[in-house]
């Protein structure tokens, strides 16, 4: 026999055995671009790594809208990855579509998969839970917004600590501008931090039937006093030079890395960025201010980031390999060090318990912030979220509604009603959908 014919048969046989123990793969489509993106890649390859039975293979498939697009038009074309990365705000859109999903907590049932929904962050899993406690999907990078503010221009100012109250932050940004500061504030995801928290924070509703928890026939509620308050009284600073309006999603962001304004309110998982763009410069970590005369203890913060959902249309063995991933992603170790690096939350307590072990926190000060806002108190039906069918419409409505207040077109109230009128149609139309 030849030596090349005994190759051959070497390399039938290799080819033979690595068929009988080929891994099962698992698709996940995320929207982590960067280094998240890299990151997500180390924690697949890891738990690939741990055992012999499974393979997660991440695909990043863009923006989170890119990407629950296009889980939508996989499952449609029969196409679609066992687990999907999508955003709080399309939460209650996948909820509507029960064909399509797998909730998690029975998936971990179906597997016998090990799993307590109580070692996780109420204020975190109460976002993705049905009114009876079962979770529906798996948090993974959840984050709340902060306030984030330059230490070096306070204490050029003589500031000694960041503002807690609206009222503090008026008189915060006035010894900002007398001290040479061009502007005092500026905000990010305008309706996430200045609508939906301004809300959950001083306990006041979004929306009626429990901001949506209760029902799809539910009713914006935004345009009520305390709103149009709060949002005349940004339009009157935002004329005097104290707020300064950069753009939707993360588009101010340069005015603070900038220095042009002392403070921002931002995503906790914004830390990264701001370190790498503030490299000399001092900057602290506070919580989002609050409305005293509305409330004398403020309610916890709400969540925004993504959860995964299990899809529909695989095998039983894809799905045991979803409920391994699961635990695995959920284990103490690889919940620390992903926030860590990021800034989102630690999505369990043991997770938390583990960061302050090893003493990130000391070394870190006010990476603990976030978690301490949305843990020290316990969630009401203001602050446990919201869940609205079409919510990606309805921001871009409050985002142009808002701008037009920023600008000196239109009136708090006005631009307050309009919104809510636009939501609620958005709401109807959704709720069309579900019947």
């Amino acid at each position: 026999m030849s030596i090349k014919h005994l190759t051959g048969m070497a390399v039938a046989a290799a080819l033979m055995s690595t068929g009988a123990h080929a891994k099962t793969e698992v698709e996940w489509w995320h929207a982590m671009g960067g280094a998240l993106g890299q990151k997500v890649n180390e924690i697949a390859a890891n738990f690939n790594a741990s055992q012999s039975e499974y393979e997660i293979k991440p695909v990043y498939k863009g923006s989170y809208a890119e990407t629950m697009t296009s889980a939508i038009a996989a499952f449609r074309a029969k196409e679609q990855p066992a687990i999907v990365q999508v955003f709080e705000v399309g939460t209650a859109t996948m909820m509507g579509a029960k064909q399509a999903i797998y909730p998690v907590y029975e998936l971990m049932e179906d597997t016998k998969e090990p799993f307590s929904p109580d070692n996780y962050l109420s204020a975190v899993t109460g976002y993705y839970t049905t009114n009876a406690g079962q979770m529906l999907s798996m948090p993974f990078n959840s984050s709340t917004p902060v306030m984030y503010y330059n230490k070096d221009m306070f204490a050029k100012a003589g500031i000694k600590s960041a503002p807690k109250t609206w009222k503090e932050m008026e008189t915060v940004s006035r010894q900002l501008l007398a001290s040479g500061a061009k502007c005092g504030f500026t905000t990010t995801w305008q309706s996430w931090t200045q609508i939906e928290n301004f809300g959950a924070r001083n306990n006041i509703p979004v929306a009626t039937k429990n901001n949506g928890f209760g029902g799809f026939d539910t009713e914006f509620k935004f345009n009520a006093a305390p709103y149009v308050k709060h949002i005349e009284q940004m339009g009157e600073w935002s004329k005097e030079g104290l707020f300064k309006y950069g753009g939707r999603q993360s588009d101010g962001m340069p005015l603070f890395y900038t220095q042009e304004c002392a403070m921002t309110m931002g995503s906790s998982a914004g830390l990264a960025g701001i370190q790498e763009n503030m490299k000399d410069i001092n900057v602290g970590v506070a919580q989002l201010p609050y409305d005293d005369e509305l409330i004398a203890k403020p309610q916890n913060t709400i969540i925004g980031g993504a959860s995964l959902w299990v899809l529909r249309g695989h095998s039983s063995h894809e799905y045991k390999g979803v409920a391994k991933f699961f635990t695995y992603l959920s284990s103490p170790e690889v919940q620390a060090d992903w926030h860590q690096f990021t800034g989102y939350l630690p999505i369990t307590k043991q997770a938390y318990e583990l960061t302050k072990q090893q003493g990130f926190y000391q070394a870190n000060p006010g990476t603990d912030t976030a978690v301490v806002q949305m843990t020290s108190t316990q969630p009401t039906a203001n602050s446990k979220g919201i869940r609205f069918g079409n919510f990606l419409q309805t921001r871009d409505i409050i985002n142009e509604e808002l701008e037009a207040v920023w600008a000196g077109k239109a009136s708090a109230k006005s631009a307050l009603n309009n919104a809510v009128r636009r939501g609620d149609e958005q709401l109807r139309r959704f709720e069309r959908t579900q019947k």
